[in-house]
């Protein structure tokens, strides 16, 4: 009954049903099929819910909304930009870096794409960078986020698959900072030729000393709020939900005496999107947990585990295999359903070839945020068209540029290196 349960889901996502129907149709068709009591599935949805780590969730995303609308990616673009801002293609390395250091604080790949679009595109348009792969690299950064702390994918890798929280954190800093070299790399090797982008001239030392230290002041403030958040959790100050929680009574009052973007009513917009927000993620985890529950209770790990174990014992082949089922899946779902739905089942089947759950959470990681880019669900490559006002003809290309130059490099890295993902918990936590 298992491979018509993914059938079911198959269908209801290529029909366009609502995902936590998708995943409840086939919870109660295997429900019905097999003789499970509904109640009993009920109560364990609801005690997944009901959990502390949880708590993280709706309270980094009211900090994301915080910081996206207190004018905080102005103020990394502009501190970026001392550094490669002079360089012919460096503001594509702007954008990317950028990307990365306000995703890391906002925490939604979506919103990054939408803050840093408005402020580099007029730039890239000014100096005569090509709309379409600009479009393109800011479609492609923006899940960069997801990859560095505090990161809500890995808080959901981490409560899905029991595992720390603080290792899960710090296995995706080293995709995270492979990736901006590689974006920025690619980007400079396409720009250098390019005849039509200008680069800014220099100024005289004075004004551009003034304009650094303006500019670097000005990002102080938003820089200290992971450095405040992650030194006061690795130091064992705080726990994460204690974290998020200072992190909020942080950045409401920079926002608003410091920054002076917030308003009340920005404030108040912030706390309804927070809570429609966290709504609908808390129902799609109800829903994904209750129809996961029924296929680990039915043994399907043991059952991809020993079809897997059909083919080879290899590891490096069961980790092909692996990948290739959590991309299938990142082109089907959306991110969050992806990692909800993958973690609990998946994780058990590497874990029996021996492989660290730790490494396998920057894997889980890198995967989800290549689903975010690939057709045919691809939210944020579709978000970018809407936002960047350029056609899908046009961002193809580019797009699968970046993915086989940039993207598939980095999971290939990441899945047979196990190093680039431990080392830095191992460094930090001593495990």
């Amino acid at each position: 009954m298992l491979p018509f349960a993914i059938l079911v889901i198959i269908l209801g996502l290529l029909i366009g049903m609502y995902l936590p129907y998708v995943f409840v149709l086939a919870a109660l068709f295997l429900i019905h099929s097999i003789g499970y009591e509904d109640s009993f599935l009920m109560k364990y949805g609801y005690s997944v819910c009901n959990s502390l780590v949880l708590l993280c969730v709706p309270l980094f995303i009211a900090v994301g909304l915080v910081m996206e609308r207190r004018g905080i990616g102005k103020c990394l673009v502009n501190f970026v930009g001392i550094f490669v801002g002079r360089i012919k293609g460096g503001l594509a390395i702007v954008a990317v870096v950028a990307c990365a250091a306000f995703g890391s604080i906002a925490g939604s790949s979506l919103a990054t794409l939408s803050c840093i679009s408005s402020i580099m595109l007029p730039r890239f348009e000014e100096s005569g960078y090509p709309k379409a792969y600009v479009a393109t690299l800011l479609t492609s950064a923006c899940p960069l986020g997801l990859l560095i702390p505090p990161s809500a994918h890995m808080i959901l890798y981490s409560w899905a698959g029991r595992q720390p929280l603080l290792a899960c954190f710090l296995a995706t800093v080293g995709p995270g900072i492979m990736l901006v070299i590689m974006l920025s790399i690619v980007s400079l090797i396409i720009m250098r030729n390019d005849p039509n982008i200008k680069v800014r001239p220099k100024m005289p030392a004075r004004n551009f000393i003034k304009m650094a230290k303006d500019d670097t002041f000005a990002a102080v403030p938003a820089l200290l709020m992971p450095v405040i958040v992650l030194g006061g959790i690795y130091s064992g100050t705080f726990t994460p939900t204690e974290a998020a929680a200072i992190a909020i009574i942080y950045s409401v009052p920079v926002g608003f005496f410091i920054y002076k973007q917030l308003t009340m009513k920005k404030l108040y917009h912030t706390f309804v999107e927070t809570a429609s927000t966290t709504g609908v993620i808390m129902v799609m985890i109800f829903c994904v947990m209750m129809l996961s529950r029924i296929y680990i209770m039915e043994d399907m790990p043991g059952m991809i585990s020993d079809f897997l174990r059909s083919f080879s014992d290899d590891k490096t082949i069961i980790l092909l295999g692996v990948n290739i089922v959590i991309l299938i899946m990142g082109m089907i779902m959306d991110d969050t359903s992806c990692l909800l739905l993958g973690t609990p089942i998946l994780l058990p089947v590497v874990q029996s070839f021996g492989v660290d759950p730790i490494h396998f959470a920057a894997i889980m990681g890198v995967n989800v945020a290549i689903g975010l880019l690939t057709p045919p669900t691809a939210p944020a490559l579709y978000f970018g068209i809407q936002v960047t006002k350029t056609p899908l003809s046009a961002m193809l290309k580019p797009n699968m540029i970046l993915l086989v130059t940039c993207w598939l490099p980095t999971l290939i890295a990441v899945t047979y290196f196990p190093d680039l993902a431990l080392w830095l918990p191992r460094l930090v936590l001593g495990n």
